[in-house]
């Protein structure tokens, strides 16, 4: 493709994103395709000849688009967001036609030194103490391998056979962590059944003394305890586990503390909401994720560490095709993470930063929060709802529960509630279980969504529930 003709097709891909931004809402914001549907219009067969970019960008407009959820619309209530910025998405399109590799500081001098401050600011923004050095991954789940495994050699003094370690590692999170930690487990050799699940208090958080109590029996039957994975924000409910008290619990038996924010992590950029960070400062790694809350394209995840000399240690290799002689002067951040090769993320986090500043990240923050704190007033106003726990930041989970039903048949009526408001194309919502029980969950966070689309929201979950207003006087 020739200059002019990327210009000519640059302009207008922008138009069409810039309409898109504009004109979202009125889209369906879950496809409706069943399975096979968008395979079923694709050729088997790869294109002999190269095909004009009209053909291919109708044909995205008129195969893809139909397919695609749209995470960006206002009335995005699902999972937790993953919300973009036109900032970002600007700065996206700078970091695809650079095109850099940015494994090391020779290979991108600029990449590099941006990350080393911009996770800075990031550690400033969130309260964390000067001592902790950041770099950026892909998803929380990598930086999540990254603690796992700089757990298990801090644990084997750094021994790569572990022929110092006769005994079993374990790890320890709440019942309520992201399954993300099972899967770390597999990968860094760990095993699953070395993952003790703790059980939690009546708000969904780990519980201290089950933790110790956990940790103490596994010594006494010869098993290391090695980490334990703390949840500032757990995936089905919000549940916050207390730092402050799982802290002293890691220090006493020597343990790595990973605290996991994945979410939450940019409410602690307003002083105001960052309570939850209370013990943070006794972790070894933190890790939270800017794609999800603070207007930066999926994917960019910033790991925090107090002893970066530990994950260097962990991950460094040095072999003679990638020494360079300003290696004992510089970051390589391709020995701070599990990939070699790595993407320039730090443009679209700066771009962002610099755009809407610390105070525009608060103000969109403080309004989500006060838009889930009405929300979950309708439901406690409500005596057909109930809330199935505390809410916490932009999370509520609640559950139609109209009485004298059993919990089998409490769960079908949810279930149907849920299919009805999301067939209305206006809005997504997912669900949960809460110790068995069959919940809804309402995540607001979406960069555009306001008060008229939690309202939206609220009007289309009432409207299944009034089949069952009569149990109720008035």
């Amino acid at each position: 493709m020739d200059p002019d003709s990327f210009r000519h097709y640059g302009h207008q891909f922008v138009d069409w994103l810039a309409d898109y931004f504009e004109h979202i809402g009125q889209l369906p914001v879950k496809s409706a395709v069943k399975p096979g549907d968008i395979l079923s219009k694709l050729p088997v067969e790869p294109p002999v000849s190269g095909e004009s970019m009209d053909d291919i960008f109708v044909d995205f407009q008129q195969v893809i688009l139909p397919g695609m959820t749209h995470w960006q619309h206002p009335g995005w209530f699902a999972y937790f967001p993953a919300n973009n910025s036109p900032p970002s998405v600007l700065a996206e399109m700078l970091t695809a036609g650079l095109g850099s590799q940015c494994m090391s500081w020779q290979t991108s001098p600029a990449a590099t030194e941006l990350e080393e401050r911009v996770t800075g600011w990031l550690r400033q923004m969130i309260g964390l103490p000067d001592h902790f050095k950041g770099v950026i991954q892909d998803t929380a789940s990598t930086a999540t391998l990254c603690a796992l495994l700089s757990a298990r050699e801090h644990a084997t003094g750094f021994d790569a056979n572990m022929r110092g370690i006769k005994d079993p590692l374990t790890v320890y999170a709440s019942s309520e962590t992201h399954s993300s930690i099972e899967k770390g487990m597999k990968i860094a050799g760990f095993g699953r059944d070395n993952l003790r699940l703790v059980d939690t208090r009546d708000d969904f958080s780990m519980c201290p003394k089950a933790l110790e109590k956990a940790m103490a029996r596994d010594i006494e039957n010869g098993i290391k305890p090695s980490c334990v994975v703390a949840t500032l924000g757990t995936t089905s409910s919000m549940a916050m586990d207390p730092v402050d008290e799982i802290g002293p619990l890691c220090k006493k038996y020597k343990t790595w503390l990973h605290v996991d924010a994945a979410f939450a992590g940019t409410a602690a950029s307003d002083p105001d909401h960052r309570w939850f960070m209370s013990g943070t400062e006794q972790c070894d790694s933190f890790v939270f994720n800017p794609h999800k809350w603070m207007l930066t394209n999926f994917d960019c995840s910033v790991y925090f560490v107090k002893n970066a000399g530990i994950l260097l240690r962990t991950l460094g290799i040095q072999p003679e095709y990638l020494k360079t002689g300003a290696d004992q002067q510089v970051n390589n951040y391709r020995d701070w993470g599990i990939q070699l090769g790595r993407r320039f993320r730090a443009l679209k986090l700066w771009f962002v930063i610099r755009y809407y500043g610390v105070d525009g990240i608060r103000k969109m923050v403080n309004k989500h929060i006060d838009l889930a704190a009405l929300f979950a007033e309708w439901i406690k106003a409500d005596p057909r709802f109930e809330l199935m726990a505390p809410q916490q930041l932009t999370l509520v989970c609640f559950r139609l529960n109209p009485g004298n039903l059993p919990e089998k048949e409490l769960q079908r009526v949810n279930e149907a509630l849920l299919d009805e408001v999301n067939s209305s194309g206006e809005v997504f919502l997912t669900h949960t279980m809460l110790r068995g029980k069959y919940c809804l969950r309402m995540s607001v966070g979406q960069r555009t969504t306001d008060r008229v689309h939690v309202q939206k929201a609220w009007d289309l979950i009432r409207k299944p529930a009034e089949k069952h207003r009569t149990p109720y006087p008035g």
